[in-house]
């Protein structure tokens, strides 16, 4: 368990096993095979963030950035740091882990709609693949500028160009001007497309796992993991075309650096 300051909390809590609880604690709702599999391997923390980064259609610029910002912004200063909806990830001691599923790593389980920290107590926030699957991403935003500190950061990634993808739910999506106003409140510093090519590699796995499994479903799941294991490579090449002017036309999503004014 990581050494949190208590006073930084403003809602009444119980501790279990190392985490603060806020919420009843739930189970997370495992949808179909696919997600069968997510479920097991996200047990196995260092073995599933390793196929994220490598073998998933999505170029994983997010975690290099979320590393930059630690190395750089975060580790050795003294500042209070979260991890929002971290699923299992970690990033290290200088990150709180925040989710609403009691995964391993989790240190506060909480719904992100309404964040159990006090107003002006949070220097940073990491916040990567999670607000499309709250209903209400507002919200989140919302809390997320009520906790800052003034002139405290948020680094968020959006999807843009990204199948369905059910962790358990799946709302929305955001374009960069999207961006733009879902963030209108902060001084926003720099929003960056990420992944044009992995916004197309993404949809064309989907699409040759649909037209060649005619329909039947467990074939589809594993057309879609064969067709992701011989194609992955191809996202690499966002290295360089995520710089290009006209990448977020297509951008897989959009990272946003943003102050709190």
């Amino acid at each position: 368990m990581k050494n949190l300051n208590k006073e930084i909390f403003k809602d009444e809590y119980k501790i279990n096993n190392g985490k603060y609880i806020f919420i009843p604690v739930q189970e997370e709702i495992v949808t179909d095979f696919l997600d069968k599999i997510k479920y097991k391997l996200k047990k196995f923390n260092k073995i599933y963030s390793a196929l994220i980064e490598v073998v998933s259609p999505v170029y994983p610029q997010p975690f290099f950035d979320a590393r930059k910002i630690i190395r750089n912004e975060i580790k050795g200063k003294n500042v209070v740091a979260l991890n929002l909806g971290s699923g299992n990830s970690d990033f290290g001691n200088d990150l709180i882990n925040v989710d609403l599923l009691p995964y391993q790593n989790v240190d506060v389980i909480c719904d992100i709609e309404n964040i159990p920290f006090k107003d002006n107590s949070i220097d940073y926030i990491i916040n990567i693949a999670v607000l499309e699957h709250v209903p209400n991403p507002q919200k989140v935003i919302s809390e997320i500028h009520r906790i800052l500190k003034p002139t405290g950061k948020i680094y968020c990634f959006i999807p843009f160009m990204q199948p369905f993808h059910a962790s358990p739910y799946d709302f929305q999506r955001f374009t960069y001007e999207g961006m733009k106003h879902q963030f209108k409140d902060f001084n926003i510093i720099k929003i960056k497309s990420i992944g044009p090519t992995s916004g197309m590699l993404w949809v064309v796995q989907e699409w040759f796992a649909l037209v060649f499994s005619f329909g039947i479903k467990p074939l589809h799941t594993f057309l879609y993991l064969f067709f992701m294991l011989i194609t992955f490579p191809i996202k690499f090449l966002d290295v360089l075309l995520q710089f290009y002017p006209m990448s977020k036309n297509m951008a897989t999503g959009f990272s946003v650096w943003a102050e709190k004014k």
